[in-house]
C-alpha cells in the first residue's frame, strides 16, 4: 500500500538533489560551510537557536550530544518549492582487537556521503535524505558504506511527504525514522560514533503513516502504523510521548506488532515479531548533557515463526556529555543488557553472545568542532558474561572481550553566515 509513494518520493530525491546542484552552481551568494550534527529517534532538546539573520537548522533533525548542525543553504526552486539543504562528508577508522573471522583488526572507509533536502514550508513539506552510510556499532563485525546501502535501507534511507494539517499537527508517509530509543541511526547524529548494544535491539528505519501532536505547553506525542524491522508487512503500531519542562525531558516510546511473520532480512532480524518499551530522560543546562535511560524487549514463544521459547532482553544505558571551551567536548557512556534463558532451553540468541548471555560496554568520544569541521574518537569496550562459546570475539569466538579505537573526521555543509 505504501511502497508506491515511497517509490514516487525517491525518484523526486534523484531530482530534488539535481534540482540542489544547479541552483547552488549559479547562486551568487557566499559558498557553504559546515557544522555539525543529529542523533536519537525520540525528541530530544532543541539546538541552540541560530544568529536571527539565519535560517533555521532543519526542523526534521533530532540532535544531541556535542555536535552542532549549521543552518540550511536555502533557494528558490521552481516546481519544487523553497529547498532547505544541508550536506555531510566524513571518514572513519577503526582499530581492534579480537577481531572475529571475516573482520580485520584495520580498517577505514567513507562514512558517510549525504545530502538533506527539505521543503519546510506551506501545507505539504517533504524530507529527502539520501547517499551513503554506515552504522558501525560495538561487538558487530564492520560493514563498509557499499554493503551497508545495498543491504540495509538503500540510497534514501529516509524520504516522506509532510501534511501540516494544523499549527500543531503533522502527518507524515513515507520512510521515517523511528520512534524507539535513545540513540539514532547514523554516526553524526549521537554522543558517540558507534552505536551501542542496546541500540542494535531496536529498529532504525521503518515505512508507514505518522502523526505528530503538540498538547499543551509542554507535551508532545507521536503515533505510526508501520513495517517495525523495514520488513514491508504493515502491522507495527509505534508511539512516543515527551514532557519537556525547563532543562528537564522525559520520555516513553514504546511499540510492538500485532502480527507475527517468519520473513527475516539483514535489516528484519527476529526481533521483528517483539515488542519493546523505552524510557529516558534527559538533563541538558550549560555544558552538560546527561541522559540515563531503560529499555526492555520481549519477543513472544511462536514456534511458526521459529522462536520455540520467548525470549526477554533488558537493561540500559547512561550517556552524558560535557562540553568545555574552543570546540571541545567528552561525551561518555555505559551500558549493560542481559537476555532471558539459557543455550540449552531453546531462548532465542539476542544478544549475539548466546542465548541467556549478557554485555557491558563502555565508550569516551572526546571530539572537536570548528565550524564545520570536527574530528572525534572512540574509545570503547564490550565485555560479554555468560556467553556461548563460539559466539563471542576472537578467531575461535571464545574471548570475552573486545577494544576499539575509531577515530570520523569531517565536514557539514550549510550556509555560512557571517555575524
Amino acid at each position: 500500500m505504501l511502497s508506491k509513494p515511497i517509490r514516487i518520493l525517491q525518484m523526486m530525491a534523484g531530482a530534488a538533489m539535481a534540482t540542489a546542484l544547479l541552483a547552488g552552481a549559479q547562486d551568487p551568494a557566499p559558498a557553504a560551510t559546515p557544522a555539525a550534527a543529529q542523533a536519537p529517534a525520540t525528541p530530544a532538546p532543541a539546538t541552540p537557536a541560530a544568529p536571527a539573520t539565519a535560517p533555521a537548522p532543519l526542523s526534521t533533525f533530532v540532535l544531541t550530544g556535542p555536535l552542532q548542525w549549521l543552518p540550511p543553504a536555502t533557494f528558490d526552486a521552481g516546481p519544487f518549492g523553497k529547498l532547505s539543504v544541508n550536506g555531510i562528508l566524513t571518514g572513519f577508522s577503526q582499530f581492534q582487537n579480537n577481531s572475529v573471522p571475516g573482520d580485520d583488526n584495520a580498517q577505514a572507509t567513507l562514512s558517510n556521503g549525504q545530502i538533506f533536502i527539505q521543503k519546510a514550508d506551506g501545507l505539504v513539506q517533504y524530507y529527502i535524505q539520501a547517499g551513503v552510510y554506515t552504522m558501525p556499532t560495538l561487538s558487530v563485525p564492520f560493514v563498509n558504506a557499499q554493503n551497508t546501502v545495498n543491504n540495509f535501507y538503500g540510497p534514501v534511507p529516509v524520504a516522506y511527504l509532510k501534511w501540516q494539517a494544523a499549527k500543531n499537527t503533522q502527518f507524515l508517509i513515507g520512510s521515517l525514522p523511528t520512534l524507539m530509543g535513545a540513540e539514532s541511526t547514523f554516526t553524526y547524529q549521537n554522543f558517540n560514533i558507534e552505536r551501542g548494544i542496546v541500540w542494535n535491539q531496536e529498529n532504525a528505519i521503518n515505512r508507514g503513516i505518522q502523526v505528530n501532536q503538540t498538547i499543551g505547553k509542554y507535551l508532545s506525542a507521536a503515533f505510526s502504523w508501520n513495517d517495525g524491522y523495514y520488513s514491508n508487512r504493515y502491522s507495527w503500531l509505534s508511539g512516543s510521548a515527551t514532557l519537556t519542562k525547563g532543562p528537564h525531558s522525559l520520555v516513553y516510546d514504546g511499540m510492538g506488532n500485532l502480527g507475527q511473520t517468519v520473513f527475516q532480512t539483514t535489516s528484519t532480524p527476529v526481533q521483528n515479531n517483539s515488542y519493546m518499551h523505552v524510557v529516558i530522560y534527559t538533563f541538558t543546562k550549560g555544558p552538560w548533557i546527561v541522559s540515563p535511560y531503560f529499555q526492555y524487549s520481549k519477543l513472544p514463544t511462536n514456534a511458526k515463526v521459529g522462536v520455540a521459547k520467548g525470549t526477554s532482553a533488558t537493561g540500559g544505558a547512561f550517556n552524558v556529555s560535557y562540553a568545555f571551551k574552543n570546540g571541545f567536548s567528552l561525551p561518555v557512556r555505559v551500558e549493560y543488557l542481559t537476555s532471558s534463558g539459557s543455550a540449552t532451553d531453546g531462548s532465542v540468541n539476542l544478544l549475539g553472545f548466546g542465548s541467556g548471555s549478557a554485555g557491558t560496554t563502555f565508550t569516551a568520544t572526546p571530539t572537536y568542532q570548528k565550524g564545520g569541521m570536527y574530528v572525534r574518537g572512540d574509545l570503547a569496550w564490550v565485555d560479554a558474561t555468560n556467553f556461548t562459546n563460539g559466539d563471542v570475539f576472537g578467531k575461535t569466538g571464545t574471548d570475552s572481550n573486545q577494544f576499539r579505537g575509531v577515530l570520523e573526521f569531517g565536514f557539514i555543509f550549510g550556509n555560512n553566515i557571517q555575524k
